[in-house]
């Protein structure tokens, strides 16, 4: 037995809720995410037990990207959010399109192999990630065990709420979800929150401040114009901020909608011409969601190495520390002019590590031209005026592809870059990864809405 059906068979013992008899319909269905979305909402906004006794004892603050890719919540039941379960299917997803283990995601015996190693690995993750932050307080075994049991459930319960809507008790996956529940609760606590700063007599959001701020005759222009930085409570959000928001959501809306189609012709009846259409975005938010964690590992590693090895490695405490400081994103946009150096090195490893990120990418996942041409191959397509070569076929492929990785690499990049320096609401990463998300939500509603409307179309793609 090989390592990943040694994970398949732990993930065998996972509950696993059951698939429905007959899918319920969209109403039903929506309801049902909704309904899911809630119960990430209230895991989130509790503190496990009995952290709310011990104000003054600070757990592990992860860097923001973080809590943005795993929708997770400092001190809460869902400190582990959907990192476990995205951490596996990354894992075997990558080993998988680098033919490092034998796996085709397209035969069904596979793609359930791939289920239940992912849920598998996601337990044994969850497991070290959950003792690791319940650790880091440094209470008693009694407490730390409590918090560990609290961080497993939070991230089990995550995992069967995914599964479930991917079984067709909703709509899309729940990763996706919460994901997109995480940024929507950033954006409104930017916006409304009525909660006062720490320290300060003025609200967080942006909206109650200004009110404030009009009718106590105290505007504070660097707030508004820059987005004033407080530690302990960050950047706090600006006007800046919300017209960089609403042109930011505006840009990527219309770039989703952006394809670049390929003319094709079936072998068989060459007289009938189609298209292929790609992304304008076609790796989507993969390179810079890498950079993030890659960046995220590097400030976790520097806390560790800056609590453990300060005495017994100072060197390398040092050279994390170097590193973290100029990994970690501008605070606000007056650092363009007191801290050029640290944004130019920021920008330029942000950049080229997107690149180098996308074109390894496409290579892994089955996305180059020659995955592509292999594709077209077996779906009995072929370009019009070339032969019947997959070769020929990869490298027209390639003048297209590349040239797609290489330009949605540097947007994608340079989206988040500005999203950082202007600190838009919900941040420049959340916003790339919330667009993505709704675009396919919609999508699969209007799809799902076409099925109810007309029956028939059930029959002939099989779902009847």
């Amino acid at each position: 037995m090989g390592w990943l059906e040694a994970f398949a068979k732990l993930g065998d013992y996972f509950p696993s809720p059951p698939k429905p008899a007959r899918k319920p319909d969209l109403k039903k269905r929506l309801i049902y995410t909704a309904l899911a979305l809630v119960v990430y909402y209230m895991l989130a906004s509790t503190l496990a037990f009995p952290l709310v006794k011990f104000p003054n004892v600070p757990g592990l603050n992860l860097p923001q990207i973080v809590n943005i890719i795993f929708a997770s919540t400092r001190g809460s039941i869902a400190q582990l959010g959907i990192g476990p379960l995205v951490t596996s299917g990354l894992i075997i997803q990558i080993l998988a399109g680098a033919k490092i283990i034998d796996l085709d995601l397209t035969d069904p015996s596979d793609r359930k192999l791939f289920t239940q190693a992912e849920k598998g690995m996601a337990v044994i993750i969850a497991a070290v990630e959950g003792f690791g932050f319940a650790m880091y307080y440094r209470l008693n075994i009694f407490i730390t065990l409590a918090l560990f049991l609290q961080f497993m459930v939070g991230a089990f319960i995550l995992i069967i709420l995914d599964e479930a809507i991917q079984k067709g008790y909703g709509i899309g996956s729940g990763v996706s979800l919460f994901i997109l529940g995480g940024v929507a609760r950033r954006i409104i606590v930017d916006m409304f929150s009525p909660l006062k700063v720490q320290g300060t007599n003025e609200y967080f959001g942006f909206f109650p401040y200004i009110i404030q701020a009009i009718q106590n005759g105290t505007l504070d222009i660097e707030r508004i114009l820059y987005g004033k930085y407080l530690p302990g409570a960050g950047t706090l959000p600006s006007l800046t901020g919300l017209i960089a928001f609403i042109m930011l959501v505006s840009i990527l809306v219309y770039l989703q909608q952006m394809k670049v189609n390929i003319p094709v012709t079936m072998q068989r009846l060459p007289g009938i011409k189609s298209r292929v259409p790609l992304q304008f975005l076609y790796v989507t938010n993969i390179p810079i969601l890498l950079v993030g964690i890659v960046f995220s590992d590097l400030i976790l590693f520097n806390n560790l190495a800056s609590a453990y090895l300060i005495d017994k490695a100072p060197w390398l405490a040092n050279a994390l520390r170097t590193m973290v400081y100029y990994m970690a994103p501008p605070r606000t946009m007056l650092e363009l002019i007191y801290a050029p150096v640290r944004i130019a090195v920021y920008s330029a490893l942000l950049i080229g590590l997107s690149l180098l990120f996308g074109l390894m990418w496409i290579e892994v996942a089955g996305l180059g031209p020659e995955a592509q041409a292999e594709n077209l191959v077996k779906s009995g397509l072929q370009m019009p005026g070339h032969r019947k070569s997959p070769k020929l076929l990869q490298n027209v492929l390639a003048k297209y592809i590349y040239p797609l990785t290489i330009l949605s690499s540097l947007i994608v990049a340079v989206i988040a870059l500005v999203g950082y320096i202007f600190n838009v609401y919900g941040s420049g990463m959340g916003i790339l990864l919330a667009v993505g998300i709704v675009y396919q939500l919609y999508t699969q509603i209007a799809y799902e809405r076409a099925l109810e409307t007309y029956p028939l179309l059930k029959r002939l793609i099989g779902e009847g």
